[in-house]
């Protein structure tokens, strides 16, 4: 079997290990490192549950292979906060109601983050579209846009 030597920074650790050239990034971060808080849904990059950061661009793990990520920063929810110290953002959807069964939520938390440092004061369309590929069977989204607005008015 081929493997691949891949040398990655994940939530600011720095992760040097052999890896199958196949294996996707989402398989990597829950299966080898127990990053858990990456939720694979669909698998076909639809419904953004799998959503990280890589050198701060939300991208689908279940479409990119880990080997895409040598010499790369990888961010997951795991590195947003602590059930003591949230951040912002998680703390907004918890004062909002933003989440219900939680699944979608770190997807949604992940392509957030990037969308939030580029328009700091969003309107409601402009939420609307940036959480327009994440899919949530819960909340009716209504709830999360209140909760990013929330988190944009903190700022």
């Amino acid at each position: 079997m081929n493997t691949f030597p891949l040398t990655v920074t994940i939530n600011g650790s720095e992760i040097v290990r052999d890896v199958e050239p196949r294996l996707l990034l989402s398989d990597f971060l829950r299966h080898e490192l127990g990053l858990t808080g990456t939720h694979v849904g669909c698998e076909h990059g639809v419904c953004g549950a799998c959503t990280v950061l890589v050198n701060g661009r939300s991208i689908r793990s279940c479409l990119m292979l880990a080997a895409q990520t040598h010499g790369q920063t990888v961010q997951t929810v795991e590195s947003l906060g602590t059930p003591d110290n949230l951040h912002p953002l998680q703390q907004a959807f918890w004062e909002s109601h933003g989440l219900q069964c939680g699944f979608c939520t770190p997807g949604f938390l992940m392509t957030l983050i990037p969308f939030l440092e580029e328009t700091p004061s969003p309107t409601e369309a402009e939420i609307r579209e940036a959480i327009s590929g994440n899919l949530c069977r819960c909340t009716g989204y209504q709830h999360i846009v209140e909760a990013v607005q929330r988190a944009a008015s903190r700022d």
